[in-house]
């Protein structure tokens, strides 16, 4: 298959056959990392039919862009996923690959030029299928059971200082009260709920069971990066009260 880029920033065409139609409106954009030990790897995977995946847009370590799926066509990246009661994904958002070998290949840092390249390519998808800043989000917040990228090292602090996602400054860590798994309360309730509002898929029912750990630690890599454990500290629930209310203001 052979398409024209719907923007100018990719340097090449890099066709994957892994696509289908769209279900739904384009108003999401989904950022993942590729978890593979290297980019030609990932590409190659991105580009079998066998094992089913694909995304949009393919970013190399130099900042280097490809696309692989026209906007207008379904890639298949996000797998078994919710956000804000929405389960397909799928149809609903851009699905962006940055080039990391994650956390089980040794989790270096995002360079600067290919934060860059992601800051680029958002803000440019954003203008023109009209995404709202609070719907770029990580294959975590999607997935938090299953999936940890693009991870607590992505800098989503500096894709919001250029407009792209919602963010606050983490409340400071510091030592007190923390709600653990097999608690049982009100007070976890309301912390469900609050998660549910901001957009995760979370049953409000009172038990710090184990999706609300896994919630909880995917909120953490997202918002309060400093540490990932899945404890709700005061650090976490105040950092995610501020949150919602940054939400509404840029709503």
């Amino acid at each position: 298959m052979t398409f024209q880029p719907d923007t100018k920033l990719p340097a090449r065409i890099s066709a994957s056959p892994n696509h289908d139609e769209r279900r739904a409106p384009i108003d999401m954009i989904l950022l993942h990392y590729t978890g593979m030990a290297t980019a030609d790897a990932a590409l190659a995977r991105l580009r079998d039919p066998g094992p089913r995946v694909s995304c949009h847009y393919f970013i190399h370590e130099d900042g280097t862009i490809h696309q692989m799926v026209p906007e207008a066509r379904r890639a298949w990246h996000a797998g078994e996923s919710s956000w804000q009661g929405v389960t397909d994904i799928n149809s609903h958002s851009i699905g962006v690959e940055i080039v990391n070998p994650g956390h089980d290949g040794g989790y270096p840092e995002f360079p600067s030029v290919q934060v860059d390249a992601v800051i680029a390519l958002c803000r440019d998808v954003m203008a023109r299928q009209k995404i709202p800043s609070a719907r770029v989000l990580g294959h975590s917040d999607v997935a938090p059971s299953r999936k940890q990228d693009p991870g607590e090292k992505f800098p989503w602090d500096r894709l919001s200082k250029a407009g792209i996602g919602i963010w606050v400054e983490p409340s400071k860590i510091v030592p007190g009260p923390e709600l653990d798994p097999g608690d049982r309360s009100d007070i976890i309730r309301t912390l469900q709920s609050s998660l549910r509002e901001l957009g995760y898929g979370i049953e409000v029912n009172g038990q710090f069971d184990a999706v609300t750990k896994d919630v909880v630690a995917a909120f953490q890599r997202h918002f309060r990066p400093a540490r990932v454990d899945g404890i709700a500290d005061h650090s976490t629930v105040e950092t995610l009260k501020r949150l919602l209310v940054a939400r509404e203001l840029v709503a």
